[in-house]
């Protein structure tokens, strides 16, 4: 899954793909290996590169509120607009398949088949690296088919919802 995040004005370009029980992030191209071990509520241990650090994340208003040792920092996330792998290009026509961008929990459904949605809208909220993301919309159509339910894990790719 590749994100565009923002941190203090400055922006950087971050992917995150699964491998075995950890993830490579690479953040503007520089990959890091990370193990996330949640060690209770919104706080985990992670070990980057072989150092451990210990962080909290919570979803805020403006986006995540990310806790170390030393400092607060407020991330903005939002879905990289090249590559974003799950999304088919926003405003493109005809049918669309929204898949897992990264293995994870499907925490809520935001449509039902049948439904009417906009470019954008919500249709999937999925967990992944013990954070909550909203899957939207690639474009604005009806709901063709739901083909995961609330509660189910998934693999990357998998299929989540199918529009037309």
């Amino acid at each position: 899954m590749i994100f565009d995040a923002t941190v203090a004005g400055r922006s950087y370009r971050v992917e995150v793909k699964a491998s075995d029980a950890r993830y490579v992030v690479s953040i503007d191209g520089r990959p890091l290996t990370v193990d996330w071990h949640p060690t209770g509520g919104v706080f985990a241990s992670l070990i980057i590169d072989g150092q451990s650090q210990e962080v909290g994340v919570a979803r805020g208003s403006g986006g995540y509120a990310v806790v170390l040792d030393d400092a607060s920092l407020l991330v903005e996330l939002a879905a990289g607009a090249a590559g974003a792998g799950s999304l088919a290009k926003k405003g493109s026509a005809g049918p669309a398949k929204v898949t897992a961008p990264m293995p994870g929990k499907i925490v809520r459904l935001l449509a039902e088949p049948g439904q009417l949605v906009a470019a954008g809208q919500g249709l999937v909220v999925m967990e992944a690296m013990k954070m909550e993301n909203e899957l939207p919309a690639p474009h604005a159509g009806r709901i063709k088919a739901i083909e995961v339910r609330e509660g189910q894990a998934v693999e990357t790719g998998a299929l989540l919802v199918v529009m037309e």
